[in-house]
Protein backbone atom coordinates (compact mmCIF):
# COMPACT_ATOMS: atom_id res chain seq x y z
CA UNK A 1 0.00 0.00 0.00
CA UNK A 2 1.55 3.30 -1.09
CA UNK A 3 0.98 6.73 0.33
CA UNK A 4 2.01 6.27 4.03
CA UNK A 5 5.04 8.13 3.85
CA UNK A 6 4.87 12.28 3.80
CA UNK A 7 8.01 14.96 3.18
CA UNK A 8 11.43 15.39 0.96
CA UNK A 9 14.45 15.19 3.68
CA UNK A 10 12.36 15.22 7.19
CA UNK A 11 10.13 11.89 6.29
CA UNK A 12 7.67 10.23 8.33
CA UNK A 13 6.08 6.79 7.03
CA UNK A 14 2.79 5.53 9.78
CA UNK A 15 1.74 2.30 10.41
CA UNK A 16 -1.11 0.26 11.89
CA UNK A 17 -4.96 -0.57 11.70
CA UNK A 18 -7.52 0.65 14.32
CA UNK A 19 -8.26 -3.00 15.78
CA UNK A 20 -4.52 -4.25 14.99
CA UNK A 21 -2.12 -4.48 17.25
CA UNK A 22 -0.86 -0.94 17.95
CA UNK A 23 0.00 2.00 15.28
CA UNK A 24 3.41 3.59 15.17
CA UNK A 25 5.50 5.83 13.21
CA UNK A 26 9.35 6.32 11.61
CA UNK A 27 10.68 9.75 11.07
CA UNK A 28 13.69 9.75 9.24
CA UNK A 29 15.90 12.73 8.53
CA UNK A 30 16.18 14.75 12.03
CA UNK A 31 18.96 16.02 13.02
CA UNK A 32 21.18 14.35 15.39
CA UNK A 33 21.56 15.97 18.49
CA UNK A 34 17.94 17.04 19.17
CA UNK A 35 16.80 16.57 22.88
CA UNK A 36 14.00 14.57 23.10
CA UNK A 37 12.24 12.40 25.20
CA UNK A 38 9.20 9.98 25.48
CA UNK A 39 7.71 12.70 27.71
CA UNK A 40 7.78 15.02 25.18
CA UNK A 41 5.58 12.70 22.88
CA UNK A 42 3.25 11.86 25.25
CA UNK A 43 1.93 15.57 26.21
CA UNK A 44 1.30 15.65 22.19
CA UNK A 45 -0.70 12.22 22.50
CA UNK A 46 -2.71 13.48 25.96
CA UNK A 47 -4.01 15.82 23.95
CA UNK A 48 -5.20 13.69 21.19
CA UNK A 49 -6.16 10.22 23.16
CA UNK A 50 -9.98 8.77 23.33
CA UNK A 51 -11.98 9.04 26.61
CA UNK A 52 -11.07 12.74 27.98
CA UNK A 53 -15.12 13.77 27.75
CA UNK A 54 -18.54 13.12 27.15
CA UNK A 55 -17.54 14.80 23.59
CA UNK A 56 -14.68 11.85 22.45
CA UNK A 57 -15.08 7.89 21.74
CA UNK A 58 -15.33 5.86 25.50
CA UNK A 59 -12.84 3.92 23.79
CA UNK A 60 -10.27 3.43 26.70
CA UNK A 61 -6.58 3.75 25.30
CA UNK A 62 -4.11 5.50 27.16
CA UNK A 63 -2.08 5.92 23.86
CA UNK A 64 1.55 5.57 25.81
CA UNK A 65 4.02 6.44 23.21
CA UNK A 66 7.22 3.66 23.32
CA UNK A 67 10.75 5.03 21.42
CA UNK A 68 12.16 2.09 19.76
CA UNK A 69 14.90 3.77 17.88
CA UNK A 70 16.96 6.56 17.53
CA UNK A 71 17.42 8.22 20.59
CA UNK A 72 20.43 7.63 22.87
CA UNK A 73 20.99 9.38 26.65
CA UNK A 74 18.32 11.93 25.55
CA UNK A 75 19.13 13.28 22.70
CA UNK A 76 18.42 11.77 19.12
CA UNK A 77 21.23 10.11 17.36
CA UNK A 78 20.30 10.90 13.28
CA UNK A 79 19.05 7.74 12.55
CA UNK A 80 15.38 7.25 12.17
CA UNK A 81 13.16 7.21 14.85
CA UNK A 82 10.80 4.58 15.14
CA UNK A 83 7.71 4.95 17.92
CA UNK A 84 4.84 2.34 18.20
CA UNK A 85 1.48 3.10 20.68
CA UNK A 86 -0.19 -0.14 21.24
CA UNK A 87 -3.82 -0.90 21.20
CA UNK A 88 -5.03 -2.10 24.04
CA UNK A 89 -9.50 -1.61 23.87
CA UNK A 90 -10.09 -3.24 21.00
CA UNK A 91 -13.80 -4.52 20.36
CA UNK A 92 -14.16 -5.62 17.02
CA UNK A 93 -17.46 -7.36 17.70
CA UNK A 94 -18.79 -3.86 17.81
CA UNK A 95 -18.10 -3.78 13.58
CA UNK A 96 -19.87 -7.38 12.85
CA UNK A 97 -22.98 -6.46 11.75
CA UNK A 98 -21.04 -4.22 9.12
CA UNK A 99 -19.04 -6.89 7.49
CA UNK A 100 -20.56 -7.06 4.34
CA UNK A 101 -22.38 -3.60 4.41
CA UNK A 102 -20.71 0.13 3.18
CA UNK A 103 -21.15 3.10 5.92
CA UNK A 104 -22.30 6.13 4.63
CA UNK A 105 -19.83 8.76 4.94
CA UNK A 106 -16.77 6.26 5.14
CA UNK A 107 -14.13 4.71 3.24
CA UNK A 108 -15.42 1.07 2.81
CA UNK A 109 -16.67 1.00 -0.51
CA UNK A 110 -13.77 3.04 -2.11
CA UNK A 111 -11.35 1.20 -0.01
CA UNK A 112 -13.36 -2.37 -1.35
CA UNK A 113 -13.23 -1.20 -4.93
CA UNK A 114 -9.50 -0.52 -4.93
CA UNK A 115 -7.83 -3.25 -3.20
CA UNK A 116 -10.27 -6.02 -3.18
CA UNK A 117 -11.00 -6.06 0.48
CA UNK A 118 -11.28 -3.77 3.43
CA UNK A 119 -10.53 -4.07 7.32
CA UNK A 120 -14.00 -3.72 8.63
CA UNK A 121 -12.71 -3.59 12.52
CA UNK A 122 -13.00 0.49 12.90
CA UNK A 123 -11.74 1.53 9.28
CA UNK A 124 -8.29 -0.24 9.14
CA UNK A 125 -5.80 2.48 7.99
CA UNK A 126 -8.75 4.64 6.81
CA UNK A 127 -9.65 5.01 10.58
CA UNK A 128 -8.86 8.41 12.77
CA UNK A 129 -6.63 5.98 14.90
CA UNK A 130 -3.93 6.53 12.43
CA UNK A 131 -3.39 9.82 13.54
CA UNK A 132 -2.00 8.80 16.51
CA UNK A 133 0.88 8.14 14.57
CA UNK A 134 1.21 11.27 12.88
CA UNK A 135 0.78 13.17 16.24
CA UNK A 136 3.74 11.23 17.61
CA UNK A 137 5.58 12.35 14.42
CA UNK A 138 4.26 15.46 15.07
CA UNK A 139 5.41 16.14 18.32
CA UNK A 140 9.05 15.44 17.57
CA UNK A 141 8.90 18.12 14.71
CA UNK A 142 7.18 20.69 17.22
CA UNK A 143 10.40 20.46 19.64
CA UNK A 144 12.84 20.71 16.49
CA UNK A 145 10.72 23.98 15.68
CA UNK A 146 10.76 25.37 19.33
CA UNK A 147 14.84 25.28 18.96
CA UNK A 148 14.00 27.48 16.13
CA UNK A 149 12.19 30.10 18.15
CA UNK A 150 9.33 28.65 15.85
CA UNK A 151 5.76 27.41 17.44
CA UNK A 152 2.14 25.93 16.09
CA UNK A 153 -0.81 26.36 17.99
CA UNK A 154 -3.80 25.20 16.87
CA UNK A 155 -7.61 25.31 18.46
CA UNK A 156 -11.31 25.19 17.58
CA UNK A 157 -12.24 28.18 15.73
CA UNK A 158 -16.29 26.60 15.37
CA UNK A 159 -18.59 23.66 16.24
CA UNK A 160 -21.51 23.86 14.06
CA UNK A 161 -23.02 27.25 13.69
CA UNK A 162 -21.32 28.34 16.72
CA UNK A 163 -17.65 30.66 16.12
CA UNK A 164 -15.21 32.08 18.44
CA UNK A 165 -15.52 35.79 18.78
CA UNK A 166 -12.63 37.48 18.36
CA UNK A 167 -12.85 40.17 21.06
CA UNK A 168 -12.93 36.83 23.61
CA UNK A 169 -10.42 35.30 21.84
CA UNK A 170 -8.09 33.88 24.64
CA UNK A 171 -5.56 31.09 23.80
CA UNK A 172 -5.22 30.50 27.49
CA UNK A 173 -8.87 29.10 27.61
CA UNK A 174 -8.39 26.80 24.88
CA UNK A 175 -6.79 23.99 27.24
CA UNK A 176 -9.55 24.68 29.93
CA UNK A 177 -12.55 23.97 28.16
CA UNK A 178 -13.21 20.15 26.47
CA UNK A 179 -13.65 21.58 22.76
CA UNK A 180 -10.30 23.22 23.18
CA UNK A 181 -12.69 26.48 22.04
CA UNK A 182 -10.23 30.21 23.07
CA UNK A 183 -13.57 31.75 23.91
CA UNK A 184 -15.92 30.60 26.85
CA UNK A 185 -18.76 32.02 26.22
CA UNK A 186 -18.83 29.94 22.71
CA UNK A 187 -17.70 27.06 24.23
CA UNK A 188 -20.55 26.85 26.42
CA UNK A 189 -23.09 27.30 23.49
CA UNK A 190 -21.55 24.76 21.60
CA UNK A 191 -21.63 22.20 24.30
CA UNK A 192 -25.09 22.66 24.54
CA UNK A 193 -25.12 22.61 20.95
CA UNK A 194 -23.55 19.04 20.84
CA UNK A 195 -25.75 17.98 23.95
CA UNK A 196 -28.46 17.95 21.89
CA UNK A 197 -26.99 16.47 18.90
CA UNK A 198 -26.29 13.83 21.17
CA UNK A 199 -29.61 13.14 22.15
CA UNK A 200 -30.76 13.06 18.83
CA UNK A 201 -27.92 10.10 17.79
CA UNK A 202 -26.45 12.97 15.41
CA UNK A 203 -22.72 14.67 14.92
CA UNK A 204 -21.72 17.84 14.60
CA UNK A 205 -18.67 19.07 12.31
CA UNK A 206 -16.82 22.64 12.69
CA UNK A 207 -13.71 24.54 12.25
CA UNK A 208 -9.60 24.06 13.56
CA UNK A 209 -7.57 27.37 12.80
CA UNK A 210 -3.93 27.15 13.32
CA UNK A 211 -1.40 30.06 13.54
CA UNK A 212 2.67 29.28 13.09
CA UNK A 213 4.50 31.81 14.85
CA UNK A 214 8.91 32.70 13.59
CA UNK A 215 8.94 31.17 10.16
CA UNK A 216 11.34 33.12 8.65
CA UNK A 217 10.87 34.44 5.24
CA UNK A 218 11.50 32.55 2.17
CA UNK A 219 10.62 28.96 3.43
CA UNK A 220 8.92 27.46 0.75
CA UNK A 221 8.97 27.32 -3.32
CA UNK A 222 7.69 29.56 -5.80
CA UNK A 223 5.77 26.49 -8.16
CA UNK A 224 5.17 22.93 -7.07
CA UNK A 225 6.32 22.84 -3.73
CA UNK A 226 4.62 25.94 -2.46
CA UNK A 227 4.81 26.68 1.88
CA UNK A 228 0.99 26.95 1.35
CA UNK A 229 0.00 23.68 -1.20
CA UNK A 230 2.33 21.93 1.19
CA UNK A 231 0.24 22.63 4.16
CA UNK A 232 -2.73 21.83 2.20
CA UNK A 233 -1.76 18.67 1.34
CA UNK A 234 -0.99 17.72 4.46
CA UNK A 235 -3.99 19.04 6.02
CA UNK A 236 -6.18 17.65 3.52
CA UNK A 237 -4.76 14.20 3.96
CA UNK A 238 -6.57 13.85 7.08
CA UNK A 239 -9.45 11.32 6.87
CA UNK A 240 -12.41 14.29 7.88
CA UNK A 241 -11.20 17.32 6.29
CA UNK A 242 -13.20 18.52 3.99
CA UNK A 243 -12.07 22.39 3.29
CA UNK A 244 -8.85 24.33 3.51
CA UNK A 245 -7.99 27.68 3.54
CA UNK A 246 -5.35 30.22 4.44
CA UNK A 247 -5.28 33.67 5.19
CA UNK A 248 -8.60 35.86 4.36
CA UNK A 249 -9.58 32.45 2.24
CA UNK A 250 -12.73 32.47 0.27
CA UNK A 251 -13.52 35.85 1.49
CA UNK A 252 -10.24 37.13 -0.37
CA UNK A 253 -12.58 36.53 -3.41
CA UNK A 254 -15.24 38.86 -2.40
CA UNK A 255 -12.27 41.93 -1.53
CA UNK A 256 -10.88 43.89 -3.98
CA UNK A 257 -6.69 44.65 -4.70
CA UNK A 258 -7.10 47.70 -2.71
CA UNK A 259 -8.16 46.14 0.30
CA UNK A 260 -6.91 42.31 0.22
CA UNK A 261 -3.01 43.35 -1.17
CA UNK A 262 -0.92 43.77 2.46
CA UNK A 263 0.95 46.76 2.45
CA UNK A 264 5.13 46.71 2.99
CA UNK A 265 6.24 48.80 6.26
CA UNK A 266 9.67 49.31 7.62
CA UNK A 267 9.31 47.74 11.09
CA UNK A 268 10.10 49.06 14.48
CA UNK A 269 13.57 46.86 14.65
CA UNK A 270 14.75 47.84 11.17
CA UNK A 271 13.46 44.50 9.12
CA UNK A 272 10.37 44.64 6.46
CA UNK A 273 6.77 43.90 7.41
CA UNK A 274 3.59 44.11 6.58
CA UNK A 275 0.96 46.23 7.68
CA UNK A 276 -1.81 44.03 7.79
CA UNK A 277 -2.16 39.76 6.61
CA UNK A 278 -4.86 38.89 4.52
CA UNK A 279 -2.23 36.72 2.25
CA UNK A 280 -1.55 34.40 6.06
CA UNK A 281 1.55 34.89 5.76
CA UNK A 282 2.40 33.32 2.52
CA UNK A 283 2.96 35.14 -0.44
CA UNK A 284 4.03 33.11 -4.04
CA UNK A 285 4.28 30.15 -2.43
CA UNK A 286 7.17 31.45 0.33
CA UNK A 287 6.44 32.58 3.78
CA UNK A 288 6.83 36.19 4.02
CA UNK A 289 7.68 36.35 7.56
CA UNK A 290 4.40 36.96 9.25
CA UNK A 291 2.52 34.18 11.13
CA UNK A 292 0.99 31.93 9.02
CA UNK A 293 -2.55 31.68 9.71
CA UNK A 294 -4.87 28.65 8.18
CA UNK A 295 -8.02 26.98 8.77
CA UNK A 296 -9.17 23.59 8.03
CA UNK A 297 -13.13 22.12 7.53
CA UNK A 298 -13.94 18.87 9.40
CA UNK A 299 -17.10 17.13 8.29
CA UNK A 300 -19.69 15.66 11.14
CA UNK A 301 -18.41 12.52 12.27
CA UNK A 302 -19.62 9.59 9.92
CA UNK A 303 -20.36 7.15 12.03
CA UNK A 304 -24.02 7.75 13.92
CA UNK A 305 -26.15 5.18 15.25
CA UNK A 306 -29.61 6.83 13.42
CA UNK A 307 -30.84 4.20 10.71
CA UNK A 308 -29.37 4.84 7.47
CA UNK A 309 -30.20 3.80 3.79
CA UNK A 310 -26.81 1.88 1.96
CA UNK A 311 -26.46 -1.35 0.21
CA UNK A 312 -24.25 -4.16 1.05
CA UNK A 313 -20.97 -5.75 -0.66
CA UNK A 314 -23.62 -7.16 -3.33
CA UNK A 315 -24.97 -4.23 -4.32
CA UNK A 316 -28.77 -5.31 -2.19
CA UNK A 317 -30.20 -2.34 -0.64
CA UNK A 318 -30.62 -2.55 3.35
CA UNK A 319 -30.39 0.17 6.41
CA UNK A 320 -27.82 0.48 9.34
CA UNK A 321 -27.61 1.55 12.24
CA UNK A 322 -23.68 1.79 13.66
CA UNK A 323 -22.79 0.42 17.07
CA UNK A 324 -19.82 0.80 18.41
CA UNK A 325 -18.01 3.98 20.52
CA UNK A 326 -17.55 7.10 18.19
CA UNK A 327 -16.76 10.77 18.45
CA UNK A 328 -19.85 12.83 18.39
CA UNK A 329 -17.85 15.67 17.01
CA UNK A 330 -14.44 14.70 15.81
CA UNK A 331 -12.74 18.27 15.95
CA UNK A 332 -11.68 18.67 19.58
CA UNK A 333 -8.79 16.10 18.93
CA UNK A 334 -8.39 16.92 15.63
CA UNK A 335 -6.72 20.15 16.86
CA UNK A 336 -3.71 18.22 17.99
CA UNK A 337 -3.51 16.71 15.03
CA UNK A 338 -3.78 19.56 12.87
CA UNK A 339 -0.83 20.87 14.57
CA UNK A 340 1.09 17.63 13.76
CA UNK A 341 0.96 18.10 10.23
CA UNK A 342 1.77 21.71 10.11
CA UNK A 343 5.03 21.06 12.11
CA UNK A 344 6.34 18.60 10.35
CA UNK A 345 5.31 20.51 6.50
CA UNK A 346 7.15 23.42 8.39
CA UNK A 347 9.97 21.47 9.53
CA UNK A 348 10.80 19.32 6.37
CA UNK A 349 10.18 22.87 4.27
CA UNK A 350 13.09 23.83 6.73
CA UNK A 351 15.51 21.90 6.01
CA UNK A 352 15.13 21.64 2.40
CA UNK A 353 15.02 25.35 2.40
CA UNK A 354 19.02 25.02 3.56
CA UNK A 355 20.41 24.27 -0.10
CA UNK A 356 18.38 27.14 -1.80
CA UNK A 357 21.60 29.89 -1.91
CA UNK A 358 25.04 29.01 -2.48
CA UNK A 359 26.14 31.77 -0.29
CA UNK A 360 24.55 29.96 2.72
CA UNK A 361 25.65 26.65 1.71
CA UNK A 362 29.71 27.98 1.54
CA UNK A 363 29.25 29.64 4.50
CA UNK A 364 27.95 26.61 6.27
CA UNK A 365 31.20 24.88 4.88
CA UNK A 366 33.35 27.51 5.39
CA UNK A 367 34.04 28.19 1.87
CA UNK A 368 32.59 32.22 2.04
CA UNK A 369 35.25 34.51 1.08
Amino acid sequence: MAGSTLGTIWKVTTWGESHGKGVGVVVDGCPAGLPLSEADIQAYLNRRKPGQSKFTTKRQESDEVEILSGVFEGKTTGAPISMAVWNKDQRSKDYGNIMDVYRPGHADYTFDTKYGFRDYRGGGRSSGRETTARVAAGAVAAVFLKQLGIHVTAYTKAVGPYEIDPERFNIEERDENRLYMPDLKTAHMAEKYLEEMMEKTDSVGGVVECIIDGVPAGIGDPVFEKYDAALAKAIMSMGAVKGFEIGNGFLASRSTGSINNDRFIKGKDGRIEKATNHAGGILGGMSDGSQVVFRAAFKPTPSIALPQKTVTRQGEETEIEIKGRHDPIIVPRAVVVVEAMAALTTADLLLVNMSSRMDRIQSFYGQNQ
